[in-house]
Order: structure tokens, then C-alpha cells, then sequence
């Protein structure tokens, strides 16, 4: 597997390359609460033509400065989309494995992670990545719950900043 030559999906992943201002509505109140809005920040690079790695940062809603960072890639052997994530608000490591729709415009990777209301579990979880266009993406947190449909925690709208949008063109 020395230098191997990049697939349509490795292609796919340098949309996301660039930097990107970040809004997102997250789910992380008590039920019944409304949605709490933060701000971030990602810049997300390629390595090589195979991966992308991303770094956000930002602040929890409570204020709590937070670090993240994403891996992606495409392994052909296993035809599915590989990475992980991992965040300085916890001690879990995302495991990604997903797939590209038929659009080209929706990657669905999915995960198990905790429950956190009951650590003696873990679910089901999917972190979806729509293409809107260009400079335009939104990534939405889903969890699986026990009834087998799937809830939405957080949805992140990321919009390329102007320096790197000007890079593109």
C-alpha cells in the first residue's frame, strides 16, 4: 500500500479543506430547554491526497474553551470512508466508519460512543456531512435511541471564510 493512488472519495474529502467559521444549535440542555447556539472555528488541511485532518475551537455553551479534531480518509480495502474525532470536553474517541450517498453530497459516518445518561451503555451514533456548495456545509449529530429512530443532538452550519474562499477561486 506505498503510495497509493488517491480514489474519487479521496478527491471528495478536499472539499473540506480550508477554513471555516462555524454556528451550531446543540441539544445539550435539560428536555424541554432550547437549544443553546455557540460559535467555533475550524481549519481543516490536506495530508497528502488521502486524508484530511481538522482542528476547531471554540467555547461550550457555558463558556468552557474546547478544542476538536477530525481525521478523514477512504480505505478501498474495506470500501468505506475511516477516521475519528476527538474533543478536549471528553476522554472518548470517535471511531468513524461511513459511506457517500448517491448525490455525492451527504457523507453519513458512523460511530458508537457513550450514553450519557447512562454509562453502563453505549449507542449508536452518525455525524452527517452535507455539501451545500462550495464554501457551504453543515454537519448534524445524530443518536439512535432505543425505539430505532434517530434524534438529533447538534447541527453545525460552516461557512468558508473570505481568505479561503479567495484561495479557491
Amino acid at each position: 500500500m506505498m503510495n497509493p493512488e488517491p480514489q474519487d472519495e479521496h478527491r471528495w474529502l478536499q472539499k473540506l479543506v480550508g477554513d471555516w467559521t462555524v454556528t451550531m444549535s446543540a441539544e445539550c440542555g435539560a428536555a424541554g430547554e432550547a437549544p443553546q447556539d455557540v460559535s467555533w472555528s475550524e481549519t481543516v488541511r490536506a495530508l497528502n491526497d488521502l486524508w484530511i485532518v481538522g482542528e476547531g475551537s471554540g467555547a461550550m455553551p457555558d463558556g468552557t474553551p474546547v478544542t476538536t479534531i477530525i481525521t478523514l480518509g477512504y480505505d478501498p480495502r474495506v470500501k468505506a470512508f475511516v477516521g475519528t474525532w476527538i474533543g478536549t470536553m471528553m476522554t472518548h474517541m470517535w471511531v468513524y466508519r461511513g459511506s457517500l450517498d448517491d448525490s455525492g453530497k451527504v457523507l453519513t459516518l458512523d460511530c458508537e460512543g457513550p450514553d450519557f445518561e447512562n454509562p453502563e451503555r453505549t449507542l449508536r451514533y452518525q455525524d452527517v456531512i452535507t455539501i451545500l456548495d462550495d464554501d457551504r456545509r453543515t454537519l448534524t449529530g445524530r443518536v439512535q435511541g432505543a425505539d430505532g429512530e434517530w434524534k438529533v443532538m447538534m447541527v453545525a452550519h460552516y461557512t468558508r471564510t473570505r481568505a479561503a474562499a479567495a484561495a479557491v477561486a
